[in-house]
Formats: C-alpha cells, structure tokens, sequence
C-alpha cells in the first residue's frame, strides 16, 4: 500500500455530522470519493484495508464496491463480495440488488445476475432495470423484451428513461430493427419523445440496424440536439459509406454553433475525408484537433495518417507517422502507413516499414499483413510477398484468412503466374471466397487466359451473384480475345439478372467542396468551358499520339453507359481551376482504362503537370509522360 494511502487512512477525511455516531460512514465517503475519481482498484484496496480496520460495512458499502468490480471485470472479487453481504447477515437492498445485477451482467454471467433477481419475490425498478440492462448487453434480446413485458405487466412498476436506454442499447443488428420500431412507439406511448438520452438512443439503434434514413428522419426531428445527437448521425452515415452526407453534417453542425466536436466527431469526419479524397477539409480537420487539444488521442493521429496517405499526400501522412511518439506508434499506425504506401505502389518502402516495425517491438497483426501482401503485390515484389506469408505464419503463428490468400493470388496473377495462383486455391485451408477468385479473374484479365477465366467466373458468382464488378472482367476477357458471342453472353446473362450499377464517377476537390462528375455527364453548371478544354487536349494528345479506340482493358463504363469519362472531366475542371504547376488531384470510384491512363500521361507532359489518381485499387501519378506505376496495374 502506498505512502499516500496510509496518510489518508491514519488521518481519515473529515467526518460528518452522520459520521461521528458511524465510522463506516467516514469509508464510505471515502469510497464513493474514490469512485468519482475513477480509482476503482483503489477503492477495493481500501475496503479490505476498512476490514483489515476492524470497520464493518453496511448497505451503503456494497454498491460502490460491485460497481467498481463491473467495470473493471472482476467476477471473482465481486462473487466474493455477494458472499460477504451473506455472511455478514446484510439483507441486500435494492440498490445492492441492482448493483449484483449489473456486477454479473457486466463480466458476461447473466445467468447468475438472474439468479439474484429471481431471489426476491418482489423487484422494483431499478432491479428490472439492471436486469433488462443486463440481457440486453449480453445480446440477450429476447430474454430482455420478455422481462420488459413482464415489468409492464407489473402495474407496481414504472418504466422510465433508464428501462428504455438499458433495453435499446442492445439492438444492434438488422434483425433487431422490427423489434426496436416497436419499441421506439412504446417511447412515444410513454411519454419519452422529450426525452433527448432516451431519442438518442433510438438514433444510435437505427444507425447500427443500417436503417440511416430512419435515423435521419429522427435526427431532423430532435429539436434541440447535444454532442451525442450529432454524433450519432455523423458516425451513422461514416458507417456505411456516406461520406458526402458526413461532410455536409458537419458543415452544418458548425454553421449551427453551441457544440464543439469531440474526437469521435473528428473521426467520422477524417474517415469521410479519406474516402472522398478531401484533403483540404481534412486540413481543417487537423487545425480543429490541435486547436482542441486532440493532437495526443492516437485514434485521430491515426486516421489522420490514413486521410493523407488516401487523399495523395503521401509526404504529409509520413510526418504525421514521424511525428508520432515512438510509445504510441501501434500496429493500427504502422498499418496505416504501410498501406498508404502501398497504394501508391512505393512497395519497397512499405515493406522496409514492415520489418522496422517488427524490429521496434510491435507485434504484426492479420490486417498488417494485409496490407504489406497488397503492398507487394501493386509493386511487383512477388518472391517478397510469398516471404511474407509464408512468415506469417512460421514466424508470427497467424493463421492466413481469405483476404490474405486474394492478396498472394493477385500477387502471383500480375507475375504471370497463373497456374501457381490456381494451385494455391485448391490447397487453401479456408474456403475461398468471392474475393479469391475476383483476384483470379483480374490476374486472366491482365494475361488474357480466357480459359481459366470462365472457370474463375463460374466460381465467383456463385459466392456473389450480383457483383456487376465480375461480369465486366469477363466480358473485357473475352473483348480482348475477340470473342464478341462472348461478350454477347455476358450482356445477356446480366440483363436476365437484371444487375444494374451506377456509372463511374470521379471527384475533385475546389475550394473545400467536391464536384462530382459521371460519365457522359452534361450537367457541371461548367459543362461547356470542360468540355472544350477537354476537346483542346484531346487535339494536342492526337498531335503526338494515336489513341487505342477498342480501348482494351475499360472498367464498367462501357456496359453501363458511354460517353466521356468520368476522370476525363474531373481533369478538365481541374485545369480550368488551378495555377500551372499546381498538382490535380482525381478520385475514381471504378478502375482507370487503359485509354485514360495513356491520356493522362500523355496530358501530363504536354502541360507539364503533376496528376494524382486514386481509382478503386490504388494511386496513379502523371508526371512528363509517365505513370508511378510504371504501367503494372
């Protein structure tokens, strides 16, 4: 025990009027100080110190010390609690009751916090409440709807806020939506829809059941909305994938005023930045963490490291990486730096990075491997990569999942290894799945083997039917052999499934706003002014350079609408709106054709401009005529 304790223990705090009469109401207030302090392990020192004392304690004990037992997770200690308050004869009440309760609940053993529930012949609330709490937490949803419906029953009972928030916070799965919809009435019917905890709560619901337009619909309904609220809905739409929506909330949250964001806010925020490409919000977004004090909360720097390396500022995520404390640098900072350069297909610094972080202590992870596989794989760095995993497990005892064996099939696809990515498959310990075989299909794609690629295809949609993404490949397998009926095949057969995907779009980023362009698209309020940009260089391009107008190798554009692409445009409206020299920067949610990626490089060097493209696999920069990946994509 330390020094500071004894001072506190010899020179107790200073009674109360109640104390004077009852000594353990003096460790009491000493308990409950420690607890407020969060000094939970202290405050269960201290106890067996009171005991040690010759101090008894009473019903006002207990509670602070099963709390503290919950939240550190300690069943043990708190089982041998509950046999104290037995043997010392005290008749548990209700406080002590729910604090067992929740105690149980809380270290995943309901079936005993129901045990003491059920020892008492009559429950108040607070014990329906810890134990509806307690189901619901352990995923029990059904066992805490039917107690719910037991305590309505229970006219003696009242059900309030605290029964509403224990009960919702359990619903997190699709298949729970019915469930809460119906318990979101009951709210209303009980007079809970001023009740902000308890409508934020249902907002939370919805957004983890995937029902975002419900929760918006909520959200446009709170009248006066806190941190939580915004949160919520910011976190909502981060979650499954509406980054423009996440952007334009938080716009509004700030245009509103009276709440500042929070790191979790910020979060949401930089994930949406790193999806969209954002990079100038995301610099905002930076000066908003230093100037709240955040710069020391690991998960902002984190995702911050990601949002540059994702938005193409490749540079500025390793000085946010250097930058780190040494101490603080986890497996999820290395990965994020690790991936960044690997989507740029700098490979052989991504697995230097890798073997420094192994060096310095910090134990690799499946999802760093991941990345340092994909990493390899966009470089080229085949012997390196099947290293790697073949270290993953020898060396570092991780089982390879899925996606590690898509990323060694790609990685030995691109070499031209065909058969050797075919021989993997077969003697996979896990069942390949869509991913695996989509790797397969794009390694035929890039080689043209027609035959393995029917037999890829095959497999694939049988795991994902309606993945428009597998059609495309086959049918540009079968373009680039010449085989129109093929083509004609593949047209069919995604007519008759009726699959449909929205055409490719592209971003670009000007003054903190991001203009969004389809292919073919005819509606940028600048339409005119790109196009005959776009006309300008396409001229200048045909001075120096025939273009391949089968343009092999096309994304999903061709049998999802023609006309010019989306990046195309994007470029244009870039160079109407930036000084020469500066660097464009381009996201594109489909895979850059050859035909545009021959433009580019080709534009790059007749303007004498860098250009940053991320399409859906990974960066391509334009510089003089020639691309960073070296044409290996």
């Amino acid at each position: 025990m330390s020094i500071e304790h004894r001072r506190h223990f010899t020179v107790p705090p200073p009674d109360t009027g109640e104390s004077k009469h009852n000594p353990t109401t003096t460790w009491n207030c000493y308990l409950r100080e420690l607890s407020k302090q969060k000094k939970y392990q202290e405050a269960l020192t201290v106890y067996r110190h009171m005991l040690r004392s010759s101090f008894f304690p009473n019903t006002f004990t207990f509670p602070v010390l099963l709390k503290s037992c919950a939240l550190l997770s300690l069943p043990l200690t708190g089982s041998q609690l509950h046999s104290h308050i037995i043997k010392t004869g005290s008749q548990p009440d209700p406080y002590t009751r729910s604090s067992l309760i929740n105690m149980y609940s809380k270290s995943s053993l309901p079936h005993l916090a129901r045990k003491v529930f059920d020892e008492e012949s009559i429950n108040l609330t607070i014990s329906y409440n810890a134990m509806v709490s307690g189901y619901s937490s352990n995923s029990m949803i059904l066992e805490a709807v039917n107690l719910f419906r037991k305590m309505r029953r229970e006219v003696s009972f009242s059900v309030n806020s605290v029964t509403m928030l224990g009960l919702v916070s359990g619903f997190t799965l699709p298949s729970h939506l019915k469930l809460g919809a119906c318990l979101h009435a009951c709210g209303f019917k009980f007079g809970f829809e001023s009740d902000l905890s308890v409508a934020n709560s249902f907002l939370t619901m919805y957004v983890k059941c995937g029902e975002v337009e419900q929760a918006r619909q909520l959200f446009d309904e709170i009248p006066v909305k806190d941190l939580i609220t915004w949160n919520a809905m910011i976190s909502g739409y981060a979650q499954n994938g509406h980054a423009r929506r996440v952007l334009e909330l938080y716009f509004e949250m700030k245009k509103m005023g009276g709440v500042n964001p929070d790191p979790v806010t910020l979060l949401g925020v930089l994930c949406s930045c790193a999806n969209l490409g954002a990079q100038g919000i995301g610099r905002e977004v930076e000066k908003k963490i230093e100037q709240l004090g955040f710069r020391s909360n690991s998960f902002l720097t984190n995702a911050l490291i990601n949002m540059y390396a994702r938005c193409g500022n490749l540079v500025r995520a390793r000085e946010v990486f250097d930058c780190m404390d040494d101490r603080n640098k986890s497996v999820v900072s290395w990965t994020a730096i690790i991936g960044g350069y690997g989507i740029h297909g700098e490979g052989e610094i991504a697995v230097e990075l890798f073997d420094a972080m192994v060096r310095s202590g910090v134990r690799p992870d499946r999802t760093v491997f991941v990345s340092v596989l994909s990493a390899c794989s966009h470089a080229g760095l085949t012997e390196k990569g099947l290293k790697y995993f073949d270290e993953m497990v020898r060396k570092h005892g991780l089982q390879p999942g899925p996606e590690h064996y898509s990323c060694l099939v790609d990685l030995l696809g691109r070499a031209g290894r065909l058969k050797e990515a075919m021989d993997l498959i077969d003697s996979m310990k896990v069942k390949p799945d869509g991913a695996v075989w989509g790797a397969l299909l794009g390694a035929c794609k890039i080689h043209r083997n027609v035959e393995l690629a029917e037999v890829a295809f095959q497999h694939v949609i049988e795991l994902e039917p309606t993945n428009i993404g597998y059609y495309v490949l086959l049918s540009n397998v079968y373009s680039d052999a010449k085989n129109l009926d093929g083509v004609l095949k593949v047209r069919i057969m995604m007519r008759d499934r009726k699959l449909r995907k929205d055409p490719g779009c592209s971003y670009v980023e000007y003054k903190g706003k991001m203009h969004l362009f389809y292919s073919g698209d005819k509606s940028h309020p600048r339409i005119k002014e790109i196009y005959r940009m776009l006309d300008e260089l396409e001229s200048l391009v045909k001075e120096i350079h025939q273009p391949d107008h089968k343009c092999q190798g096309k994304t999903e554009e061709p049998l999802i609408g023609a006309g010019v692409h989306s990046e195309k445009l994007a470029l244009a409206f870039g160079l109407l709106n930036t000084k020469p020299g500066t660097d464009i920067t381009v996201m594109k949610n489909l895979r850059v054709c050859v035909d545009c990626h021959v433009f580019f490089k080709l534009v790059s060097k007749i303007v004498n401009r860098q250009f940053i493209v991320r399409d859906a696999t990974r960066f391509h920069r334009f510089k003089n005529g020639v691309c960073s990946c070296k044409d290996y994509w």
